[in-house]
């Protein structure tokens, strides 16, 4: 397709696609002229991601850069690409070092882990930008005085597994080792505000089945 069918099936401006296009966030159509190119399928989709990670995901231009180098790295198996993209996510604070509420909190980040028998979380530690910011929202409730230890976290840990796990039985029904790839990062930014929203809505049941309206 050219250019303009691809402003028309992606709904962005033509001048937009030209900006992602030099700013690296897509690739270069092939070339059919001096000033002609073709675009694909591939062209599209990856528009469609760039597009969510910056309107939905709130992500800068540079960010989005390099999520998508990573997850155009061939060189990397699956879950190394995969998690190399993750990870270059935008990520909250950082724990603080001589906090004392941090300190427990570690702690049972790690003895929960170990509860689960969760190996690579374990490997990675405090290598990785989500094991941190599971450790400051630990800290943060062992502050306000819920004291969250291992036990407590575990069973909703078992239902995040299974939701990972119908995570990535969807990204298997994509083709390529890129399209699932793209399709990971796009449920990291687009299915966190659906989980979010179906766990308060959930709450909201439960607790009208429970105490009435």
């Amino acid at each position: 397709m050219r250019l303009a069918e691809l402003s028309e099936r992606s709904g962005l401006p033509t001048a937009t696609i030209k900006y992602y296009l030099r700013e690296g966030l897509l690739p270069a159509g092939r070339r059919v002229g001096a000033t002609t190119a073709e675009y694909d399928e591939g062209h599209l989709r990856r528009l469609r991601l760039v597009r969510a990670l910056i309107q939905v995901g709130g992500l800068p231009v540079a960010k989005v850069r390099e999520v998508l180098g990573h997850v155009d790295d061939e060189s990397l198996g699956r879950t190394i690409r995969l998690g190399a993209a993750l990870w270059a996510l935008p990520q909250g604070p950082e724990p603080a070092e001589e906090d004392e509420a941090a300190a427990s909190a570690r702690l049972e980040v790690d003895r929960l882990l170990e509860l689960l028998g969760w190996s690579t979380a374990r490997e990675l530690g405090a290598l990785s930008p989500v094991h941190r910011s599971l450790v400051v929202a630990v800290a943060t409730l062992i502050r306000l005085g819920y004291p969250w230890d291992a036990e407590l976290m575990a069973p909703y840990a078992e239902l995040m597994h299974q939701a990972a796990v119908r995570d990535l039985d969807f990204v298997e029904t994509h083709p390529s080792e890129t399209e699932k790839v793209e399709t990971s990062v796009a449920a990291a930014v687009l299915f966190q505000p659906v989980l979010k929203a179906l766990h308060r809505l959930a709450q909201e049941e439960e607790s009208a089945r429970r105490y009435g309206l």
